[in-house]
């Protein structure tokens, strides 16, 4: 900066008030400019405005074709020129040769300008042309020029726009080098998305590798996340990854299990209540959503809330709004909504079971938690994993119980499995775990099932019906088959 301001002295002295002023007014154009569109745009304004110009351009240079391309072009009405040919290629690769501001004051008259084709058509008269270095090298070309008026063309214009030039020369490296940093940034970013894993959450197989890129790429935003998936898929590990990689991560996280719980009580926990709002309320008591401002809230079971109080949730998500119970006074919370349910929302929807309105506020980003038989090479992992949880020790593991693992086909997931694996850790007399250990609600697995297909049939529709609570939609789209196949075959089997 000092080598600039030494350069430059003498043109710092020659300027006027009026220059002085617009290049007060640019250098705070400068300082807040972060991006090259916007500093060019501004850049063309102050050169149309100090010279009183008809046109003018900003084109960059490709030293290595020997080429322009525009970035901004426009009238002094701001009508935009999108034909590079409206202007004098032949002044351009004058300025490119100097590698200085020019000033022509009658094009015209002067033999070397007057013959270029552009000068002919258009009739210039005037031209100032000023080139951005950057790196010692021409980055680009502004170019003014007039077919009329040639009084602001002066030797101390020059001057002004051969400071101003410098001025956004340096403003125009420190934006591209930010703009770098910031692409090498986010593509260190996805990088780690693609290969690092979510907190808490164990696997290798493409679907979690997946799974995690979806939530390091929502927990950035402020996103409402629908995260749906079957009983004991992980669903509220996926929301507290979700907090704890998104900026809110030192603000609380706060859950709610929304089923089987009555309305009135569950109301009372979300929203707070004044003293005096029912029998019982002897003070005043902050709801959970009031108690997680600032942070993450999650709603796990969302499905079983009732319409009263969809309809007051609906308000937190559209306005960020709550009201107390027995209260009138609105009170304004900044909260992050995060939901889940192992139930079919589109389905309750269309059943008028659940308010479309509320479905489309939650479903902003959808999540889908992948059931355990999806990805069993991820189940040796898991196991491994627990193991050393469970018992603080990495104890060995027999293959074929890993290989009875892999083959069963975990209608309750993770949360089935972390039990089978605690109850061989009981069992387990030696530092080996063996098969032996294994205990199964069904040891009718994949592997040992004898039986005819017909049975098999049977024993698959009945588990599928009590995975769903015996909700038939649920289990013909899991087992994807029409809900009339699955009415016939309880029919034909005698089940109620």
């Amino acid at each position: 900066m000092n080598n600039f301001l030494a350069e430059n002295i003498n043109h710092i002295k020659n300027l006027t008030k009026s220059e002085f002023e617009s290049l007060y007014e640019f250098t705070e154009i400068l300082n807040s400019a972060t991006r090259q569109d916007s500093l060019i745009e501004d850049t063309i304004d102050v050169v149309i405005k100090v010279i009183n110009a008809e046109r003018g351009l900003f084109v960059r240079y490709f030293d290595s074709t020997d080429s322009f391309s525009i970035i901004t072009a426009r009238k002094i009405s701001n009508e935009s020129i999108t034909d590079l040919h409206q202007f004098s290629s032949g002044i351009l690769q004058k300025v490119i040769k100097e590698k200085k501001p020019l000033l022509y004051h009658d094009v015209m008259s002067d033999p070397n300008l007057s013959q270029f084709e552009s000068v002919q058509i258009h009739r210039i008269k005037s031209v100032i042309g000023v080139p951005i270095i950057r790196e010692e090298k021409v980055w680009g070309i502004i170019i003014a020029d007039s077919q009329l008026d040639r009084r602001e063309f002066t030797e101390e214009n020059l001057l002004f726009l051969s400071f101003f030039s410098n001025l956004v020369s340096l403003a125009l490296d420190r934006i591209i080098k930010l703009e770098e940093l910031e692409k090498e940034n986010q593509i260190l970013i996805n990088r780690l998305q693609s290969t690092e894993t979510v907190p808490e959450m164990i696997g290798g197989s493409q679907t979690m590798r997946n799974l995690a890129i979806l939530i390091h790429k929502v927990a950035q935003t402020d996103a409402t996340v629908l995260i749906t998936g079957e009983s004991g898929t992980g669903k509220e590990v996926a929301a507290k990854a979700i907090h704890q990689l998104s900026k809110r991560k030192d603000k609380p996280f706060l859950a709610q299990f929304c089923g089987s719980i009555p309305d009135n009580l569950l109301e009372s926990e979300l929203f707070g209540y004044k003293k005096g709002a029912f029998t019982g309320a002897n003070t005043d008591k902050q709801g959970l959503l009031e108690a997680a401002d600032g942070g993450t809230f999650f709603l796990d079971e969302i499905a079983d809330i009732s319409p009263a109080l969809q309809a007051k949730l609906l308000r937190v998500l559209e306005n960020r709004e709550i009201i107390r119970l027995g209260d009138v006074k609105v009170k304004k919370v900044d909260v992050r909504i995060l939901a889940a349910t192992n139930k079919d929302l589109q389905q309750l929807v269309k059943e008028g079971a659940f308010r479309e309105d509320l479905f489309y506020r939650l479903n902003v980003f959808p999540i889908k938690m992948p059931p355990l038989r999806e990805r069993r090479e991820d189940i040796p992992i898991l196991a491994h994993f627990f193991i050393k949880k469970l018992t603080n020790k990495a104890l060995a593991i027999d293959s074929a119980f890993l290989k009875k693992l892999e083959s069963f086909y975990w209608p309750g997931n993770i949360r089935q499995l972390i039990n089978v694996i605690q109850r061989a850790i009981i069992l387990n007399e030696s530092d080996k775990v063996l098969t032996d250990n294994v205990t199964l609600e069904d040891e009718r697995s994949l592997e040992n099932f004898n039986g005819t297909l017909a049975e098999f049939e049977v024993l698959l529709l009945k588990k599928r019906l009590e995975q769903f609570n015996g909700n038939r939609t649920l289990t013909a789209k899991s087992l994807d088959v029409s809900v009339r196949w699955i009415q016939l075959k309880l029919k034909e089997l005698g089940i109620q």
